[in-house]
């Protein structure tokens, strides 16, 4: 059977303060240079694919890596706050050990109930699944026949992979997406989606 949709599923570049593994959902933290060349070698794995769509968050990380490959392509991006990382709250900008000092009681909660436990000023994983695969519903449903792109953030590409994969929310930090990693999920008429590569 012929496909109706392939989808590049992306992630961005190394951005500023992984080093210290600093929480950034909401936080715009821009690329690295590394990030920057990551976003160029996508780029070019994707240059002889025939893209007619593009989706990106909001936050430059995503959106500037969807730039790059854009240019090959003659295709628009849409910018969507939908597609935005899990909002992480009174934890942005701070180190995992900053938060595991400073929050030890909250990392034992979230913890013991991954999917409910809401940081202060963030959304659950409950909550972020469901904005994520709304989106991404809607996406699929706008770009029947199409070959599209999504580059997006490691928490937005793992619910959309079990989403489709058909893995338990609270799984999601088991399949791992890499800075600049690629997945390619094909769909076909009859609603099956068969996920040929993850976190290449």
């Amino acid at each position: 059977m012929e496909r109706d949709i392939r989808l590049y599923l992306a992630r961005h570049g190394q951005i500023y303060g992984y080093e210290k593994r600093i929480i950034c959902g909401f936080t715009d933290n821009p690329l690295t240079d590394i990030g920057l060349m990551q976003m160029e070698r996508l780029s070019e794995r994707l240059r002889l694919s025939n893209i007619n769509a593009i989706y990106s968050s909001d936050l430059q990380r995503s959106y500037r890596g969807a730039q790059i490959v854009a240019r090959d392509h003659d295709a628009k991006i849409s910018k969507l706050n939908e597609l935005r990382e899990l909002n992480f709250g009174i934890w942005e900008g701070l180190s995992l050990s900053e938060v595991k000092e400073r929050f030890p009681e909250d990392i034992k909660k979230r913890q013991s109930d991954i999917i409910n436990y809401k940081v202060e000023g963030g959304e659950t994983i409950h909550d972020f699944s469901k904005r994520i695969i709304t989106c991404f519903k809607s996406i699929i449903n706008d770009n029947h026949e199409k070959d599209i792109l999504i580059l997006a953030h490691g928490g937005v590409n793992r619910i959309i992979l079990c989403y489709l994969l058909g893995i338990e929310f609270s799984k999601l930090f088991n399949i791992e997406q890499n800075y600049g990693c690629l997945n390619i999920i094909d769909f076909f008429p009859d609603n099956n989606a068969i996920v040929q590569l993850i976190n290449g």
